[in-house]
């Protein structure tokens, strides 16, 4: 058989965003994430259910950094590509942003199956910050948007089941500390494409494991799935068990008549083929289909109310269609983390590809027979990929796991090859080499062979901190310098070893050349002790040592100086430090008080100060926080402060219902 299977390098161009740097200051705060279940909720569950909530949840994303520095302004700018194409499909990945699939391009039908963003548009929802929408994306780590959302990974070239060749994409996922790999095989002639992933555990304790493969689609379309009940999930964080299609006099799988934001996790019976589907007015769309360890399907819509269409145009542009998710996960819901074996792996096979229809089928599709649609669509995906061939595709796939690389088309990150430096992990397949270490693992990889860590030759920001306990030991046994004892605490206080952590910080100021970055930890102590006044005191300290230490206006300097002025600024407002607050503004650079996020903060200085009209006439003037979060309501709240009329629609980014009032910001 001859090949004609072909992968490249390309390169797309659209308006971006800048990504910005990263904040320079560890998360120590408890995770920011809007699926958390609401206690009245966990009575009732499926047992499995329940324990896979409560098993392991995030306390913060350490060690990664928040990725905050991203602003609106979109420009064109030139991404690198990988082009994965047959006769049939062309399928485009971006190594650069996490392996997410831009496009699955049908040619025989020049449909393009998949909703392709026609920006990139950095926003707030992945677990350290920076997401974007669009594509096929796969979600590892834990409840929520990866954290390699728009982090490069490692590509190349790798032989594939039928002699031609397959995309490996492949990283060491740092907040669970797990190494995983997506194989990308489009076979000759086939309208589906095949993807082959494992998840691997080189540990000696078990791990938790989180995977969903979310897909975005058109927004018009009719999502169709082999179940008959779903568990609902809104942002008033209430999770019920709702019937499938129908539920309160609304067809609920078709997106755009939902009201709110909102997410469906269906309930796939034992046995029954996993698959899910989009279909639009024609019986035409996408099918995604696995093998049967990737059990869970959903779909999340953004809902037709003013917040929703709100966020879908800050995710995109306006005028350009909305879109919706369909999605395949491990569990049934994604608030849930499954049991990975020490030393264990667990692996799977996804296929993707288009469902094609006539004039009758549509009509069932579409039609009120809910019984009768799935029948339907079940039965054209056993017609254009059956279940056996879905299984067989993944028995040959499976032994092409362990193939060594060949050209590498892509380079992820250093964490892996730091890691396995350590361990000397065996990792078939997925080689993290020496030659990917750069300059953040450098001080850990003299720790390592040193055991001591190096202090820094120049003033600046410290570097990341790692936190995992083989980590944290090797801190504890090296010499009691003021970085390390930075480093230990941080890594202290993800154990959850409070105290400790603020001993090692205390220690550290005794004698160390920079005292913002302990300061800022201690004050962000105080703040979770309650002791707001404290944390205030040390926050004015640390931004008053950072103003005098920071040496010129480059994007390491700046970054710092807005990140602890943002969280200086929180901390004096909470305690009604009004003329402090103010001091602090004023050394601000003068380009980041223009920033959306300042613009905001500046309203909220202004009310406190009294000056309620200049609160006002900032909002008049307009202004867009770039990093707003995924279900924050500071606006809103800030905004009824000032007045009793209602919120812009500009300003309207609310994911609940109207009834649940203004209140604490969830976010």
């Amino acid at each position: 058989m001859v090949v004609v299977t072909t992968i490249r390098r390309d390169v797309m161009t659209l308006p971006s965003a800048e990504l910005g740097p990263s904040n320079p200051l560890p998360p120590l705060r408890p995770l920011d994430e809007a699926h958390r279940i609401d206690d009245r909720d966990r009575e009732g569950l499926p047992r499995d259910m329940a324990r896979q909530i409560g098993y392991e949840p995030l306390r913060d994303v350490l060690p990664e950094r928040l990725r905050d520095g991203y602003d609106r302004h979109r420009t064109p700018r030139a991404t690198d590509t990988i082009v994965i194409e047959n006769d049939r499909l062309r399928v485009t990945v971006l190594p650069s942003r996490g392996g997410r699939v831009a496009s699955l391009f049908h040619k025989p039908s020049q449909r393009e199956l998949l909703y392709r963003n026609p920006v990139f548009q950095p926003a707030c929802f992945a677990l350290n910050g920076a997401w974007f929408s669009g594509g096929i994306e796969w979600n590892i780590g834990a409840t929520g948007h990866t954290t390699l959302s728009c982090a490069p990974v490692h590509a190349a070239r790798v032989a594939a089941p039928d002699g031609g060749e397959m995309l490996r994409l492949w990283e060491w996922e740092r907040l669970r500390d797990l190494p995983f790999q997506v194989d990308l095989w489009l076979p000759d002639g086939s309208d589906f494409l095949h993807v082959g992933v494992r998840v691997r555990n080189p540990h000696e304790k078990a791990a938790p494991v989180y995977w969903w493969s979310n897909i975005a689609v058109p927004e018009r379309r009719r999502v169709l799935v082999p179940a008959d009940e779903a568990w609902h999930f809104g942002y008033e964080r209430r999770l019920r068990r709702v019937p499938v299609p129908e539920h309160e006099g609304v067809d609920r799988t078709r997106p755009p008549r939902a009201d709110f934001p909102a997410d469906y996790f269906y309930e796939v019976p034992d046995g029954q083929r996993r698959w899910i589907a989009a279909l639009d007015d024609a019986g035409e769309g996408l099918v995604q289909t696995s093998t049967d360890v990737l059990r869970g399907r959903k779909l999340f819509v953004w809902g037709s109310g003013a917040g929703g269409r709100r966020w879908q145009e800050w995710l995109t542009e306006p005028g350009t269609g909305g879109y919706c998710e369909i999605q395949a996960g491990l569990a049934r819901t994604q608030l849930e983390h499954v049991r990975l074996d020490a030393e264990g792996e667990v692996t799977w096979l996804e296929s993707y590809g288009p469902l094609a229809g006539d004039d009758a089928g549509a009509r069932t599709v579409h039609g009120a027979d809910w019984a009768a649609a799935r029948a339907e669509v079940e039965g054209r995906l056993e017609r254009a990929l059956p279940r056996a061939d879905v299984e067989a595709a993944y028995a040959a796939w499976l032994p092409h796991a362990d193939t060594e690389p060949g050209e590498v088309l892509h380079v992820g990150s250093g964490w892996g090859a730091l890691e396995v430096l350590r361990a000397t992990y065996k990792l078939a397949g997925t080689p993290f080499d020496e030659c990917t270490l750069g300059a953040a693992q450098a001080p850990w990889v003299e720790l390592l062979r040193t055991g001591a860590f190096p202090e820094q030759r120049r003033v600046g920001p410290p570097g990341e901190s790692l936190v995992a306990p083989h980590w944290r030991d090797m801190l504890e046994t090296a010499p009691a310098k003021p970085l390390a004892e930075y480093h230990l605490g941080v890594a202290q206080w993800h154990a959850g070893d409070v105290a400790q952590a603020v001993r090692s910080w205390e220690r550290a100021l005794e004698l160390a050349p920079s005292l913002w970055p302990l300061l800022r930890c201690l004050a962000v102590a105080d703040q979770q002790a309650g002791n707001r006044e404290r944390a205030a005191d040390r926050y004015a300290e640390a931004f008053d040592d950072l103003c005098q230490e920071r040496r010129d206006d480059g994007a390491a300097w700046t970054a710092a100086t807005a990140a602890l002025g943002r969280e200086a600024l929180a901390a004096l407002l909470a305690v009604r430090r009004t003329a402090d607050a103010r001091r602090v503004w004023e050394r601000l650079r003068p380009a980041t008080r223009e920033r959306g996020r300042f613009r905001l903060i500046e309203a909220e200085l202004l009310l406190a100060e009294g000056d309620r009209e200049g609160a006002r006439a900032v909002f008049d003037a307009g202004f867009e926080v770039a990093d707003l979060r995924e279900g924050a309501e500071a606006i809103g709240v800030l905004w009824a402060r000032l007045t009793d009329e209602a919120l812009p629609d500009r300003y309207d980014f609310r994911m609940r219902p109207p009834a649940i009032e203004w209140g604490v910001d969830p976010a």
